[in-house]
């Protein structure tokens, strides 16, 4: 069945962190004609991630070697990677079932499966895209990939830890693994449309044992 049409229309996604345990997940609902770029920022914004960093959507397509990949278009290396902003959801999350990988942050590679888990015709109340449930925070920024958030963890287990104070300051006194910033029914996040057209890095400055 095709969902290729319809104003009403509403996706509910389950977004997962891979490699992470416990499982850090947001379910959430957005319109059906949300583009990609609207996706990845109401993405971005379930999970917590501060949008520092560039992200792509990989589909794969039966019969064919290659990924399609849709986020920010690099013209320098021209890597293939198609326009978010000029593309709709509707065109590749086509039923439910359909699964995506959304990478964020190229350097630490958060890879996150993204799975349609319905579609629903209509939702009274429904305004804009939403945070329904989810568990767990997701890592700070730049904390080094899987394998940083767990020296992370690990040390913030730890008062006596030689790095404690370092890793405490870095990633914030309020920082708890087991809380999620975004609460049942929250609103999350609209594209800003003058970004559509280019992106606006931020600076961030990540962790540094110096």
């Amino acid at each position: 069945m095709s969902m290729t049409s319809g104003n009403r229309l509403i996706y509910q996604f389950k977004i997962t962190l891979q490699e992470i345990e416990p499982a850090i997940w947001r379910r959430i609902q957005v319109p059906a004609t949300y583009s990609f770029w609207d996706l990845h920022v109401a993405v971005a914004d379930s999970m917590g991630w501060l949008d520092y960093h560039l992200h792509v959507f990989r589909f794969r397509k039966p019969h064919k070697k290659t990924e399609l990949e849709i986020g920010i278009p690099d013209d320098e290396f021209e890597t293939g990677i198609l326009p978010g902003w000029k593309i709709a959801i509707a065109e590749h999350f086509t039923e439910p079932g359909v699964i995506a990988v959304y990478e964020y942050d190229f350097g630490d590679g958060w890879m996150h499966l993204i799975n349609v888990e319905q579609v629903i015709t209509d939702a009274p109340g429904f305004s804009g895209a939403e945070c329904l449930s989810g568990e767990n925070a997701c890592p700070p920024e730049d904390v080094g990939g899987v394998w940083g958030y767990a020296e992370l963890q690990e040390t913030l287990k730890d008062p006596e830890h030689e790095e404690y104070e370092h890793y405490r300051e870095w990633a914030g006194p309020d920082f708890d693994p087991a809380a999620i910033r975004s609460q049942k029914g929250e609103r999350l996040a609209q594209a800003d449309q003058s970004l559509n057209e280019q992106r606006i890095q931020k600076p961030h400055q990540g962790i540094s044992s110096a």
